[in-house]
């Protein structure tokens, strides 16, 4: 009975160790947003009725995202010029942005599609020069 005890608290912790954590956020800074035409399948359409959707472009450390509501229907508007978090996510994009007040974010995640990605191009990295590996070289 205590064997078992003790192989089932083993196996417990074993697999808490193992168990995938979420990833974590990463910041960025929202940078401009635009209205673009949405995608729709009826391209039969005229064009003065095609609806607009907003396309936003979030600015990372290493990475420039463009990127749009999943919900297209009820999209929120984010706020230009301030920062969020983000975390990617298999094929979509969670966002989180500060409450209005701007004091903290909340945490309501909405999912956005990640039309395209950039490095940045103001990265020092581009300009770094070729470091020797070793002295051979």
């Amino acid at each position: 009975m205590r064997s078992n005890w003790m192989l089932f608290v083993v196996l417990g912790m074993t697999a808490a160790a193992y168990a995938k954590d979420p990833k974590p956020y990463q910041t960025g800074n929202v940078q401009q947003m635009d209205s673009v035409q949405c995608d729709i399948a009826d391209s039969g359409l005229k064009e003065a009725k095609q609806p607009l959707c907003q396309e936003y472009v979030l600015q990372s450390d290493e990475v420039t995202y463009r990127i749009r509501p999943r919900d297209q229907k009820n999209p929120v508007l984010l706020p230009v010029g301030e920062r969020a978090q983000f975390r990617l996510q298999k094929n979509k994009m969670l966002l989180r942005v500060p409450d209005l007040d701007g004091k903290d974010f909340n945490n309501k995640e909405r999912e956005y599609i990640v039309v395209s990605m950039a490095p940045r191009s103001d990265s020092s990295t581009a300009d770094a020069t070729p470091v020797r590996l070793n002295h051979l070289q």
